[in-house]
C-alpha cells in the first residue's frame, strides 16, 4: 500500500476513535444520572461500524489496540474498577468480532460483510436483527462470565439491561452506518453513468416529506413532555407506521435516530410515559425497547417499499427491454421472404408474417389457408386433394416433425399452382399439446428450372443415342474391313485407333444411359405395390453371377438373408438394387472375389435393407458427397463410371419416402443402408406426382 492510502487510514482510524471516545463517555454520562444504570450505549453501534469500515485496512491492528484502551479507560475514569474496566474491554472486542463473522456468513452481501450492498429489504433488516442478538448474546455472557470471575458476582439484571441498550445501539447505529457506508462506497467508485441520473423529488415530495417529519417529531416531542401521565403514546406507533410507509430508507433511519433521541432525552428528564417507571432498570429496558420496535418497524415498511419499487423498476425495464426484442424480432420476421406461421393447439393461426399471405394467397383468413378449407387445398398432379391427416401443420400438431416437404397450393386465384417448401416443427406445451412452427419456402422457380435442366438432359441424351449408334457402327464396320487387309506399317495403328474410339463410344453411352436412367427416376409415374424383396435380389445375385461367368471373371458370392416384402414400385426397387450390387462388384480390388451380404430388418413400418460388400471402400469424408449428381470417388482410378448411379439411388428411395446412406464395413469394405414402406405397414398413399414434387405434406 502506498504511503498516502497508509496516511488515508490512519487518518479515518484516528477520526473513527474520536467518535468512539465520544460515544462513551455520552453512555456513561446517562449511567452518571441514572444511577448508575445507563440508558444508552451508542458505543456498541459505533464500534461495529468502525470495524467493517476498516475490516481491510492496514491500520486495523491500531484500530483494535484504541477500541480495547478508549474502552477501558473510559469506563474507569467514569467510576467502573479497574479490573471490571479490563473486562469491558476485552468484550468489546469480542462483540465486533462475532458481529464482522456473522453478518459476512449471513449477508455477505452487505457493505461491511465484504460486499457493497445497503440494506435493500426486509430480509436483509431480519438478517441483521439476527447478527445484532447473537452478537449481544454472546458478548452479554462473555461479560457476565468475565465480571463473575474478577468480583465473584453474576449481575444478571445488569446484563439484560445491558443485552437491551446494546442491541438497540447496534441495530440503529449500525443500520445506518451500511447505508451510509454503502452510500459512500458506490459514490466514490462509481463507474461513468450508463443512464441519466434520476430526477431529483418534486416541490409537492419535498413538502410531503417535510410534512411528515413535522407531524411525527411533534407528536413524539408532545407525547414525551407531557407531564400528566396520559397514555398518548399508543398514538405514536401510528406515526411510525406512517413514515415507514411513505419516507425512503435514508429517511426512516434519520427519523428512527431523532425518536430515539427524543424518548431517551426525556425519559432522562422524567418525562413523558416511561418516566412513570419506579424502577430504573426496568425504565432503561422499555426505553431501549421503545427504541429496537420503533426501528423495526420503520426500516421494514420502508425497506419493503424500496423492495417493491425496486423490483417494479426492473420489471419495468424488464418490460422495455422486451418490448423492443419483440418490436425487432416483428420486424425480422415481417421482412422475410419465406412465410412463418404459429399454429396453437385448437388449430387457429396465432401468428404469421405477410409473407405467408403472399405465398399461400391472401383472399382468405389464414385459418381457411393452412386448415385446407374447400376454396384453399394441396393438390397432387391428378387433380386429388391431399387428406387432411397428411397435412404438415396437423402432424406437428401430433408431436410429429416434418422437415422440407414440398407441396402444390392451387387455388381459383393461382390456377398454375405453386410449389411451397413446408416444414413445421412441434412446440410443446405443459399441458401436453403441441403448438405447430411452420415455415414455407417458395421453390417454384427452383423446381421449374431443375425439371427444365432434367428434361433437357433426357431430350439430349436421347438424341445422342442415334448419332452415337451410327459411329459405333462405323466403327465395327471398319473393323471388318480391316480384317481382311494385308500387313502394313500402319495397320497396327488403325486398329488401335478404333480400339480407342470404340472405348469413347462405350464410355458415352454408358453415360447416356445413366442420364435417362436418372431422368425416369426423377419423372417415372411412382405405382407402389407389394413387391418380394427376396425374389428381386435373388433374380439380380443369379444374373450378375452368370455375367461374370460369361465375362471370364471371378462368380461373385452372395450371402442373402431374409428380405420381408416392401410396398414400392417394381421397376425403381429392381433399379435401385441392381445399382448398388453392381457397383460393390466393379469396386474390387484386383485378384479379390467379390463377396455380398444383403440382410433386412423391419422396424416403425419401414423396412432397413444392408448391403455389405468386401470392395475398397470409400475415401475418407466422401459417404456424403458421393450420392451427388456426378461425383465420382474414385475419379482418378482404373474404376469407370459416370457419377449418377448412387444419385438414381437416392432419388429412388427419397421418392418411396425412405433415405440412404453409406459407411465403412468394420471388416472391410462398404455398408450402404437404405430404408422402404414395408407392405405390411400403414404407408401412406402414393400417387402420381409432379416430377420434383413429394407426396403428402
Amino acid at each position: 500500500m502506498t504511503t498516502t492510502g497508509y496516511r488515508v487510514s490512519l487518518a479515518r482510524t484516528l477520526m473513527f476513535a474520536l467518535l468512539y471516545a465520544a460515544a462513551v463517555y455520552a453512555g456513561r454520562c446517562t449511567a452518571m444520572v441514572a444511577d448508575g444504570v445507563s440508558l444508552i450505549w451508542p458505543a456498541a453501534g459505533v464500534a461495529v461500524v468502525w470495524f467493517c469500515a476498516h475490516r481491510d485496512a492496514p491500520t486495523r491492528w491500531l484500530d483494535t489496540v484504541l477500541l480495547a484502551v478508549i474502552l477501558g479507560v473510559g469506563n474507569w475514569r467514569t467510576g467502573t474498577p479497574g479490573e471490571v474496566s479490563v473486562v469491558a474491554a476485552f468484550v468489546g472486542l469480542i462483540q465486533v468480532w462475532i458481529f464482522r463473522w456473522a453478518l459476512r456468513r449471513w449477508r455477505p452481501n452487505l457493505w461491511g460483510a465484504g460486499g457493497r450492498d445497503p440494506l435493500r429489504s426486509p430480509r436483509d433488516l431480519w438478517a441483521l436483527l439476527a447478527v445484532t442478538v447473537l452478537t449481544c448474546v454472546g458478548t452479554n455472557l462473555a461479560g457476565l462470565l468475565g465480571r463473575g470471575l474478577v468480583t465473584g458476582s453474576l449481575p444478571v439484571a445488569l446484563s439484560v439491561m445491558s443485552l437491551a441498550r446494546h442491541i438497540a445501539s447496534i441495530l440503529i447505529i449500525g443500520a445506518a452506518g451500511i447505508h451510509l457506508g454503502a452510500w459512500l462506497s458506490r459514490r466514490r467508485d462509481r463507474p461513468p453513468p450508463e443512464r441519466p441520473p434520476p430526477e431529483r423529488p418534486s416541490p409537492w415530495r419535498l413538502a410531503e416529506i417535510a410534512g411528515i417529519f413535522a407531524l411525527s417529531i411533534t407528536g413524539h416531542i408532545g407525547a414525551f413532555a407531557y407531564e400528566h401521565g396520559l397514555p398518548l403514546s399508543f398514538a405514536l406507533l401510528g406515526l411510525t407506521v406512517l413514515a415507514g410507509t411513505r419516507l425512503r430508507t435514508p429517511w426512516i433511519l434519520l427519523h428512527d435516530v431523532v425518536v430515539g433521541t427524543i424518548a431517551l432525552q426525556c425519559t432522562l428528564r422524567g418525562r413523558g410515559p416511561f418516566a412513570q417507571v419506579a424502577d430504573v432498570g426496568q425504565r432503561a429496558v422499555i426505553v431501549q425497547l421503545f427504541g429496537i420496535l420503533v426501528a423495526l418497524v420503520g426500516l421494514s415498511l420502508a425497506l419493503g417499499r424500496d423492495e417493491r419499487t425496486t423490483l417494479l423498476t426492473a420489471l419495468a425495464e424488464e418490460k422495455t427491454e422486451l418490448d423492443t426484442q419483440k418490436n425487432l424480432l416483428t420486424a425480422v420476421i415481417d421482412s422475410m421472404a419465406d412465410g412463418l406461421a404459429v399454429i396453437g393447439a385448437d388449430g387457429r393461426v396465432t401468428m404469421r408474417n405477410p409473407a405467408v399471405t403472399d405465398l399461400l394467397g391472401g383472399r382468405r383468413s389464414p385459418d381457411d389457408m393452412l386448415a385446407g378449407s374447400e376454396w384453399y387445398g394441396l393438390y397432387r398432379a391428378d387433380g386429388t386433394r391431399h387428406a387432411d391427416d397428411e397435412l404438415a401443420y396437423l402432424r406437428a400438431l401430433a408431436g410429429q416433425e416434418v422437415r422440407g416437404v414440398d407441396m402444390l397450393v392451387r387455388h381459383p386465384g393461382m390456377p398454375d399452382g405453386r410449389v411451397v417448401r413446408v416444414t413445421a416443427t412441434p412446440l410443446p406445451h405443459p399441458d401436453g399439446t403441441y403448438s405447430a412452427v411452420v415455415l414455407f419456402h417458395d421453390v417454384t422457380a427452383e423446381r421449374r428450372h431443375r425439371d427444365e435442366l432434367t428434361n433437357f438432359a433426357g431430350v439430349v441424351a436421347h438424341d445422342l443415342l442415334n448419332p452415337l449408334a451410327s459411329v459405333e457402327g462405323w466403327t465395327a464396320a471398319a473393323l471388318d474391313a480391316l480384317d481382311g487387309v494385308p500387313e502394313h506399317p500402319n495397320l497396327d495403328q488403325a486398329h488401335a485407333d478404333l480400339a480407342r474410339l470404340t472405348r469413347a463410344s462405350a464410355r458415352m453411352r454408358g453415360l447416356i444411359d445413366g442420364l435417362l436412367a436418372y431422368t425416369t427416376a426423377r419423372e417415372a409415374t411412382v405405382a407402389p405395390s407389394p413387391v418380394d424383396l427376396a425374389e428381386v435380389v435373388a433374380d439380380i445375385a443369379q444374373a450378375r453371377a452368370e455375367a461374370a461367368v460369361a465375362a471370364g471373371k471371378p462368380e461373385p458370392g452372395f450371402t442373402i438373408g431374409a428380405l420381408p416384402p416392401v410396398q414400392a414400385d417394381p421397376v425403381l426397387v429392381r433399379q435401385l438394387v441392381d445399382n448398388l450390387v453392381g457397383n460393390a462388384i466393379k469396386y474390387t480390388a484386383p485378384g479379390v472375389v467379390p463377396r455380398l451380404a444383403i440382410s433386412a430388418d423391419t422396424s416403425g413400418g419401414m423396412v432397413t435393407v444392408r448391403i455389405v460388400d468386401n470392395g475398397i471402400g470409400i475415401p475418407e469424408g466422401q459417404h456424403d458427397a458421393i450420392f451427388g449428381n456426378f461425383h465420382r470417388a474414385h475419379s482418378g482410378s482404373a474404376y469407370l463410371g459416370t457419377g449418377l448411379g448412387l444419385a438414381i439411388c437416392k432419388r429412388i428411395v427419397e421418392r418411396h419416402g425412405g433415405d440412404i446412406s453409406a459407411a465403412d464395413d468394420p471388416g472391410g469394405g462398404s455398408c450402404f443402408t437404405f430404408t422402404l414402406p414395408a407392405a405390411t405397414a400403414d404407408h401412406p398413399r402414393l400417387a402420381p406426382v409432379r416430377p420434383g414434387l413429394t407426396p403428402g405434406c
